[in-house]
């Protein structure tokens, strides 16, 4: 018997957006598997001519494509455009990293020439997030079809319809049948597609305990290649600010943006107990100034909803707990009457004590007073996590010695946890990440090295170890 057809909502009303039937993972690695042989022997200019054609649809169709973004995920309307502009502009930047990072070489050495060339891994498995459910995915798709690969989708259950718009994108641009396969599913299609003997690597974007359930699967199968990016309990240290208003703002954005659902979110303000009141203060005012609305509101809103009331149940639990434990709301992290997955901006004074370290995915911001610069660092550090941190204040001597300090894959100064650009290497480690980054270093995780040494003919005697003939 079938299961029931998979539903999306959008965020925002609860409205159907798209149905559709449970995909085959079995079936789609074996399309990608028999349209390998074909991608991967094409001339590189034949499938970056595909690739340059959906990157210049993913242009012309960007209003519409923003449009299912924002009402599937519930964000802002500029914050889908932001993203639709973002899957854009991956291409070029693959393109540039494939060149730099995996491109040929060859040079000339005493026994010929030595050459480094890269040869595509065969078919890849990508899981793709709800939070970035375009830009996310097509971080991995794009670097591994440049690279000859295959690929099989499977998006998150809660986003099928920004994944179903984003093949017809690639189909649209000519993409061969079988290159990329899309497989809408739950767990259940997740577990298949990631455990198919014929996978050749898997490219993860999640939670850090699927990520930890997949790196123990994977330690079996060391020829498949495993990228995981996960999330983080990340810090942002303001210590020395010259200006509070400008300091509350990077606050914001760091915790707030698309409604703290970002993985490189702050999730714990680090201040010096004798600055801490007057920038709660400042946090706290703009907190009451922030629009919470639907994607399309007007005035513009600065949030919307979390992607679904279950999210947003989690969200008030754990805020509750911290509640519980000893925490000091500042601003209570509640239920909104615009809808079930609607709520407000968290801030909770949590100093001293002993809290899960766990990522808590959404708006939702603590606040650790400190003595002094080691105990901040310590605090900072004190996490299985190490995604995203950033400092706020303070001389570049301090920045130096933050940067020095911190376990953190990307590392800010003046600027929100969550700035990261696509043009340079995205990733973290411990729970956060296994030290293979994605954006522009997508690239070496997409194509594998092979070493040569070669002569146009053979030439070659053996000098030593012989009888006289």
């Amino acid at each position: 018997m079938s299961p029931p057809d998979l539903v999306s909502y959008e965020a925002a009303t609860g409205a159907e957006l798209w149905r559709g039937p449970h995909g085959d993972a079995n079936a789609a690695v074996n399309a990608a598997r028999a349209a390998f042989p074909a991608w991967a022997t094409a001339p590189l200019e034949a499938r970056l001519e595909v690739i340059h054609r959906y990157r210049d649809l993913v242009r012309a169709n960007a209003p519409a494509f923003a449009d299912i973004i924002a009402r599937e995920t519930g964000k802002p309307h500029w914050d889908a455009a932001a993203e639709v502009n973002s899957v854009a502009g991956k291409v070029d930047i693959s393109v540039e990293a494939y060149h730099a990072r995996t491109g040929t070489r060859i040079g000339e050495v005493a026994a010929g020439r030595q050459a480094v060339r890269h040869k595509p891994h065969g078919v890849l498995a990508v899981l793709g997030p709800y939070n970035f459910p375009a830009h996310l995915p097509n971080g991995h798709i794009v670097p591994a079809l440049i690279a000859g690969n295959t690929v099989v989708l499977k998006p998150s259950e809660l986003t099928p319809a920004t994944a179903e718009h984003m093949g017809a994108l690639w189909a649209q641009a000519g993409l061969p049948d079988g290159v990329l396969n899309i497989v809408q599913g739950a767990a259940h299609e997740g577990r298949a597609l990631a455990s198919h003997a014929d996978i050749d690597g898997l490219l993860f974007t999640g939670a850090a305990t699927t990520g930890y359930a997949l790196a123990r699967a994977f330690a079996a199968t060391p020829h498949k290649i495993l990228a995981l990016e996960m999330g983080g309990n990340n810090p942002l240290i303001v210590w020395d600010a010259p200006d509070i208003a400008a300091a509350a703002a990077l606050v914001i954005q760091s915790a707030y943006l698309s409604s703290g659902q970002r993985c490189t979110c702050a999730r714990r303000l680090i201040v010096h107990e004798a600055a801490a009141p007057a920038l709660v203060d400042a946090v706290a005012a703009l907190i009451d100034r922030i629009i919470v609305a639907e994607p399309f509101a007007d005035p513009v809103p600065f949030m919307g909803p979390v992607i679904d009331a279950r999210a947003a149940e989690r969200l008030e639990a754990a805020f509750a707990a911290m509640v519980a434990a000893g925490g000091k709301p500042i601003r209570a992290l509640t239920r909104l009457p615009q809808g079930p997955a609607f709520v407000s901006p968290g801030l909770i004074d949590t100093t001293g004590l002993t809290l899960p370290d766990e990522e808590h995915f959404g708006p939702l911001l603590q606040v650790i007073r400190v003595p002094d610069w080691d105990a901040a660092m310590a605090a900072a550090n004190a996490t299985r996590f190490g995604l995203a941190a950033s400092l706020v204040g303070g001389d570049q001597a301090l920045y130096d010695r933050f940067w020095t300090q911190i376990r953190a894959g990307i590392v800010n100064w003046n600027r929100p946890t969550s700035g990261a650009a696509s043009n340079a290497p995205f990733g973290g480690v411990g729970a956060s990440g296994n030290h293979r980054p994605a954006a522009y270093y997508a690239a070496d995780y997409c194509a594998w090295p092979v070493a040569s040494v070669e002569t146009d003919r053979p030439d070659a005697t053996i000098a030593q170890g012989l009888r006289l003939a």
